[in-house]
């Protein structure tokens, strides 16, 4: 480990999780570069303890205090490995942010990952998640991804298929959970892209501004213009985004469903049908409502905030309420899609 990294003791994390919850991590350090990352797990005072990575913190909540060593990542760099008349391969660092990255590729004129604009959190996470939002999912531009093997501090690099990405899922969210930490990831980004418009609100606000033939930038601006009116900027409330993964059930649930509840919105999906979570939620009267400090956001009722002093007891003590309470009235399951630790 190099003699400019500080292992802390006792470090307070409300900084490092954007539901801003009170936690406490036994240690906690940050590190710039695989190599520090990796003599940082060799060394015999932490090989032992668990471990937990954090890159922006927005799809992680707080429990309870964490008794191990907390690795926050802060590995930057953003850097093309190929380039050929229709595509580009772009490294990019796991500490990089997403959304500022994305932005970079619509600068430089590369398609493909414009309607994942303003996913909050940072680069090494998105393939974890395999992030997705308005009809495009990582999975879709995801060339390979590089990661060191807790254990032995061996770098590996993952192809797409090793990934096994599903819906907010992959392979470092079951399998390998807590057994690998990403340090960089790879896009297959496109010169001339095919965009992707089919998503509801999309079409509906290119329809409203009258774009017929819109760019790259186009989308991305449109996207988050729909992504601020809906979602709450957690450096003012705290919040992870969507809380809950929209469930897909099958062609037979469904019907059934839609036999008690004619109006219910649905999407296909490859595993059946996916029905939004944040419909749901709301018909079971959720939206705007409080509990003291945690709260359904009034705007998104897939959202749920800390308004100042929540613990992360009063957030999943919610969570459960509204699963409890969607499953009584549609016979429906809700997974969360935020990482409870």
């Amino acid at each position: 480990m190099s003699d400019t990294t500080e292992v802390k003791e006792h470090f307070d994390l409300t900084e490092y999780n954007t539901m801003g919850i009170s936690a406490k991590s036994r240690y906690f350090a940050s590190v710039t570069s695989a190599n520090e990352l990796r003599q940082l797990l060799l060394k015999p005072d932490y090989k032992l303890v668990p471990k937990l990575v954090l890159g922006g913190g927005s799809n992680i909540l707080f429990a309870n205090d964490f008794e191990g060593l907390v690795i926050h990542l802060d590995i930057k760099g953003r850097e093309m490995i190929e380039k050929t008349d229709d595509h580009i391969l772009w490294k990019l660092g796991s500490g990089e942010d997403w959304h500022e990255s994305v932005i970079r590729a619509i600068d430089k004129g590369w398609g493909g990952i414009e309607n994942l604009s303003l996913i909050p959190g940072s680069v090494g996470a998105a393939p974890i998640q395999n992030i997705g939002a308005y009809g495009v999912e990582l999975e879709q531009v995801f060339h390979s991804l590089e990661a060191l093997d807790l254990d032995t501090g061996v770098l590996k690099t993952f192809k797409h298929a090793d990934c096994k990405f599903g819906y907010r899922d992959s392979i470092f969210k079951n399998e390998l959970k807590g057994k690998y930490v990403i340090t960089s990831v790879t896009l297959n980004l496109k010169k001339d892209h095919e965009l992707n418009t089919e998503y509801r609100a999309l079409s509906e606000k290119l329809e409203e501004k009258g774009i017929t033939e819109p760019t790259i930038k186009d989308i991305s601006d449109l996207v988050i213009e729909i992504r601020r009116s809906k979602l709450p900027d957690p450096a003012e409330l705290g919040n992870t985004g969507s809380f809950f993964k929209n469930p897909v059930i099958t062609e037979t649930e469904f019907k059934r469903l839609k036999k008690d509840h004619p109006e219910v919105p649905n999407y296909p999906d490859k595993d059946g049908i996916k029905i939004p979570a944040a419909w749901l939620i709301d018909q079971c009267g959720w939206k705007g409502e409080r509990f003291g400090d945690a709260g359904v956001h009034k705007m998104q009722a897939l959202v749920l905030v800390n308004y100042g002093n929540a613990t992360g007891a009063d957030i999943i003590g919610l969570a459960e309420k509204i699963r409890a309470s969607v499953h009584e009235k549609f016979s429906v399951a809700l997974t969360p899609e935020v990482n409870i630790v």
